[in-house]
């Protein structure tokens, strides 16, 4: 089953850490879709809830360098 999700994210300043989070959340398993907004500073990611949590794509993007808020 595809959910969506916009996750706040602080720390992303460039161009380099839109590919960054792109990249990496990409990368994972289940995950569709993967937006970085720099300008408003949100990522969407569409992802398979039977295959991957949100607490992973969290979790993976704080692995990059950065904060994620609530939804």
């Amino acid at each position: 089953m595809v959910d969506h999700v916009t996750l706040n994210v602080e720390g992303m300043s460039c161009g380099h850490c839109v590919k960054s989070i792109e990249n990496s959340v990409t990368a994972i398993s289940g995950v569709d879709n993967v937006q970085v907004h720099l300008e408003n500073g949100t990522v969407d990611v569409e992802f398979n809830k039977d295959v991957v949590a949100i607490e992973q794509i969290t979790s993976t993007i704080e692995e990059q360098g950065y904060t994620v808020g609530n939804e």
